[in-house]
């Protein structure tokens, strides 16, 4: 069983619910290029996360969190553009906007701390 790690976690979560999203925009709205790239920032951001546990080093444990502040950073873009292009309603933006800076808030403070 693993420890509880609280980026780790809140990614994964993040995740799934980005994946959530895909379906409908890809089933719903017929949208299928924006999803797409939300759905590869949006599922990175905890794959490197989960990377980081088994970094060979603080430099690695660094990078690998660094590109998941970037893919964190890409993903709240790719949300700003569906909402502002029609593609999903101010209330799904805003939740999983929220929750898509959390995790940035969460990243920068970890990175922070490690420098």
């Amino acid at each position: 069983m693993k420890k509880d790690n609280l980026i780790v976690d809140k990614s994964k979560v993040f995740a799934l619910k980005v994946i959530e999203l895909y379906k409908f925009l890809t089933s719903e709205k017929k949208e299928f290029v924006l999803s797409k790239q939300l759905l590869r920032s949006g599922t990175s951001i905890g794959a490197n996360a989960r990377e980081s546990i088994r970094a060979q080093s603080t430099a690695d444990f660094y990078a690998k969190l660094t590109i998941s502040l970037k893919e964190a950073e890409e993903t709240a873009y790719w949300l700003e553009l569906l909402n502002e292009s029609g593609y999903i309603d101010n209330d799904m933006f805003k939740s999983l906007y929220s929750n898509c800076e959390e995790l940035i808030r969460i990243l920068v403070k970890i990175l922070k701390n490690i420098k």
